[in-house]
């Protein structure tokens, strides 16, 4: 393996999670963009930038799975806020089952997992 590429799973992995991320603050309550970056960049391994957020949320209202408003702000011009959508809760709930299964099964090859949600899924 040549140094660096290492890092560029990880990369790819949390790009395709991240918009699932944002989702999951979104429903938690409504947040305006910057808001959004400072969030992810507060859990590690998700560091993000405004480069990256604004055009995902521009997706995401496109597709359906926000909506936004606009509010005052008492430090500046309004601000853009971001709530989550039905679509959105419907995509968010069909990620979280998928990932659940997904993470579990790469703790089971990586010698991590538990064993315990083997016997679950079996019963589902």
């Amino acid at each position: 393996m040549e140094p660096g590429s290492a890092r560029n799973p990880l990369t790819q992995l949390r790009r395709g999670v991240l918009e699932f991320c944002v989702l999951a603050l979104l429903g938690q309550e409504e947040v305006y963009g910057f808001d959004l970056v400072r969030r992810l960049s507060d859990v590690d391994g998700l560091v993000t930038s405004e480069g990256t957020i604004y055009p995902l949320l521009s997706r995401l209202r496109r597709d359906g799975w926000v909506s936004t408003t606009w509010q005052e702000s008492e430090s500046g011009p309004p601000r853009r806020y971001y709530a989550i959508t039905a679509a959105g809760r419907h995509a968010l709930a069909g990620f979280s089952t998928e990932w659940q299964r997904f993470r579990d099964s790469v703790d089971t090859l990586l010698g991590t997992g538990t064993g315990h949600d083997k016997n679950r899924d079996s019963h589902e």
